[in-house]
This record gives C-alpha cells, structure tokens and sequence, in this order.
C-alpha cells in the first residue's frame, strides 16, 4: 500500500477492527453488484470510496428522469446513458484506482453463473422477485455471501444470506420461490428516496465488513426499516431444511 493509498484509507486504517489487514482485504476483494439503481447507487459510491480492489456492475437499464430522485450516482447530463456506465463514472470521480467491470445485461442465470463463481460478496440491488430468487440460487450454488436489500414507499428491509455458515437461511428460506408474493415497483407505488440511500448504504456496510473479515453480519437476522417513524426492527430467521434451493445443503 502505497502513501496515497494510506492517506486515502487512513480513516478506515485507524479503526482498531479494520486495519492495515482489513483494508488490505478490501483492496484485494471483488464484489458483484446487482442492480446500479436506488440501492446499486449508495452501494457502488460506497465499495468505490472504500477502495474495493474491483466492482463488477450488472444493470441493462439506463438512466432517465425519473431516477434522479433517488439515484444519487446518476446526474442530469448522464440521461439516455446505460445506468452502469453512468455509475462506473461515478465510482471512478471518487476513486479512480477501483477497477470497475460493466454488464449492461439483465441479470440472468447463465450470467450469474458466471460471475458469481469470481466474487468474494454479492450484492443484491434488484427490484424484482425472478431476479432476487436466481441471484440466491447462483449464491448457494457457489457458496458466496449474499446481502440483500429491497424498499419501497417508506419500508426497507436487510439481510446477509451466507450458507458457508450452516444455521443460516438463503434468500429462498425466507420469500420462498412457489409463494405468492405481491411484486410492487416503485414506479407504480412510489419511494421515499432517502429509505432506498439508507438501505443502499447498510447494503454498502454488510458488503465492506464481509470483505474485511470483521464484526458479525446479518446472517440469521431480517432487518426492518420503517422510514415514516425512523425506526429499526430486527427478526431472527433460521434455515429452513426442507427449502427447495439451500435445504439439501443443511446436512452436507
């Protein structure tokens, strides 16, 4: 680590848990982020700004109007410009030694094969069920730590899915695949922008102390944010053994 790189970290350096070693993992580690919108925003400014070795974005949206209430990595002159390329130029003013990797792609199955087997920490910024259920699926296939977060009008919600560790759900364990969930777009019911900066930015957290080796995560819990009364509520969740994707997994 050079001069540069030790003024530039010095903050996160001075924490007693983080370090020199814990920095050094970041700068070393890769994450997989899903989605360069309302949570994709804060959560890609944050591992660019903590100095996150290499960020891969997947996205095949680009960037319009409408998104910049809450968008914060996107501006007005970026409209009509793929949102990953927008988000990589972002990423970039902030700290231009971060490598970024661009996907404008829907995030498929056969793309999250392939990336998620490279990535140290995925990061779940999508805003659909069928996306969040085969970004799990490629997670559990791979054994790679999973955050994700999802929010709209004034609720958010959190949590680490990590089935290295064998008491811990997978996203499927919780929102199972085969039940019938209401899909509610923002476009329709409408975000309190700063609930997605604040789950976006948690997402950011969960990410960074995954790559950095510290503190514990939020495996086992759901967390819960009510952005019209600013509080937090936090649920114990547990594998379910008989899940359709982690269950096999309980045992072996």
């Amino acid at each position: 680590m050079d001069d540069s790189e030790l003024l530039r970290y010095s903050r996160h350096i001075l924490l007693e848990e983080f370090g020199i070693d814990g920095q050094a993992r970041v700068s070393a580690g890769h994450a997989l982020v899903i989605g360069a919108g309302g949570l994709g925003s804060p959560v890609a400014l944050y591992l660019a700004a903590a100095g996150v070795g290499r960020v891969t974005l997947v996205d095949d949206d680009e960037v319009d109007l409408t998104n910049l209430q809450r968008q914060i990595a996107h501006t007005s002159a970026r409209i009509g410009m793929a949102k990953v390329d927008s988000a990589a130029e972002a990423m970039h003013a902030i700290n231009p030694q971060v490598v970024v990797d661009t996907h404008r792609l829907r995030a498929d199955t056969a793309l999250l094969a392939q990336l998620v087997a490279t990535a140290d920490v995925v990061i779940d910024c999508s805003d659909n069920f069928g996306t969040r259920h085969a970004v799990n699926q490629a997670c559990v296939a791979h054994a790679r730590p999973l955050v994700a977060g999802a929010a709209i009008r004034f609720d958010g919600q959190l949590s680490v899915y990590d089935t290295r560790d064998a008491a811990s759900p997978c996203y499927a364990c919780i929102f199972p695949p085969d039940a019938a969930f209401e899909e509610t777009r923002c476009a329709v019911l409408g975000v309190f922008a700063p609930v997605v900066g604040t789950i976006g930015t948690l997402q950011a957290s969960e990410a960074l102390k995954l790559l950095a080796g510290i503190g514990p995560s939020l495996a086992g819990s759901l967390l819960m944010f009510d952005g019209r009364r600013t509080t937090f509520d936090t649920l114990r969740v547990a594998r379910d053994p008989a899940c359709s994707v982690c269950g096999h997994r309980a045992h072996g």
